[in-house]
């Protein structure tokens, strides 16, 4: 084992939403200190010690947030490629570059999982409209494209029911680099939440059922309703990635259960919003277990002490907030965001459905 930062250390935390947020209220139960580097608003650093509010271009700024951290980690993954480079030249930056260069791009992230031998939906990319007949007759009708970078909650993707459609919903995404992606006949999407240590030791959280609302995640119910052969299988699948790519900290891993086994979704280098349960149901949940491994910790086993139910607080859901907390086994997690709008996450609750086993 390495030896962890000493108390009194500076975690950076790139982004400062609510992942952000939660991140430095783990930090700060293990002792440490945290810098946010965000260059809008920041929940997150409401409740850090630090902010540089600056640009991801502005290299000076980045400089100097780096040489105030003692290491750095991230709540998202779409960093600019020279913003890192300036990081990680003289801090060590936690997930590792690689991680982000292969979570960044959709047809990057496809093609490592295939490489790993891993089922995923079949995909093409699509540089222009006239590779689009091509690229459906490998994805197969219906597909969907989805821009290859920052698309998230369902943004940055359309559907192509038949063939006759698919000229204007590649239009949609205005010009955007994207892959085409068929449909996977799935009865539900599960996803784990898995860490790995500085010193290779992984650790890995009960995978959870995920229901959708909107292309938004609006629950996460662990135990998921799957035999116990498929929660081993899900959990060997994301250890295999994170070794893979010498990975240090948080995973969440997307995947589709079918009759054929388990297809991956996506991955996503960060702690993961169905990975909130945990708050409520384990010793250590993913926040701090993301902290200890990239602050040199013993990673925590993942057991889980009960069964809960996370469901997302959105928009204007966030004004049940009070009477959820009056509900016997109701934990709230209010973002402190200013403005409440329509498909934007303001909190979240975890209820304890009932004890594990």
């Amino acid at each position: 084992m390495t030896d962890p930062l000493p108390s009194g250390a500076t975690v950076g935390i790139l982004g400062g939403g609510q992942l952000g947020r939660m991140l430095a209220m783990a930090s700060a139960r293990l002792g440490y200190r945290t810098h946010i580097f965000e260059p809008g608003a920041a929940p997150a650093a409401d409740v850090a010690h630090e902010w540089t509010q600056a640009a991801y271009d502005d290299d000076g700024a980045l400089a100097r947030f780096a040489a105030a951290c003692d290491v750095i980690t991230y709540e998202f993954e779409n960093i600019p490629a020279p913003a890192l480079d300036i990081l990680s030249a003289e801090t060590p930056l936690f997930p590792s570059r690689r991680a982000l260069e292969v979570s960044q791009d959709r047809l990057t992230e496809k093609t490592f999982l295939s490489g790993l031998n891993l089922k995923v939906a079949p995909f093409a990319a699509v540089e222009t409209a006239a590779d689009l007949p091509a690229a459906l007759a490998q994805t197969g009708v219906p597909a969907i494209l989805k821009t290859r970078r920052f698309g998230y909650d369902g943004k940055g993707q359309a559907r192509i029911k038949a063939e006759d459609e698919a000229a204007a919903a590649l239009a949609t995404l205005k010009g955007a680099p994207t892959i085409a992606e068929g449909f996977v006949d799935f009865s539900m999407e599960i996803s784990v939440i898995a860490a790995r240590g500085q010193d290779g030791a992984v650790a890995a959280y009960d995978p959870g059922q995920n229901l959708h609302r909107d292309g938004i995640l609006a629950t996460t119910t662990v135990p998921a309703p799957i035999p116990a052969s498929l929660r081993t299988d899900a959990v060997l699948l994301a250890s295999r990635i994170l070794t893979d790519l010498n990975y240090v900290g948080v995973m969440g891993v997307e995947l589709f259960v079918t009759a054929a086994g388990l297809v991956v979704n996506e991955i996503a280098p960060r702690v993961h919003n169905s990975g909130h349960w945990t708050q409520a149901g384990c010793a250590v949940d993913q926040f701090e277990q993301h902290m200890r491994a990239v602050t040199g910790w013993p990673l925590g086993d993942g057991a889980r002490h009960a069964n809960v139910t996370m469901e997302n607080l959105i928009g204007g859901e966030v004004a049940r907030a009070p009477n959820l907390a009056a509900e016997p086994g109701v934990q709230v997690h209010l973002y402190g965001k200013a403005e409440t709008r329509p498909g934007r996450k303001m909190g979240h609750v975890n209820r304890i459905t009932g004890p594990s086993g």
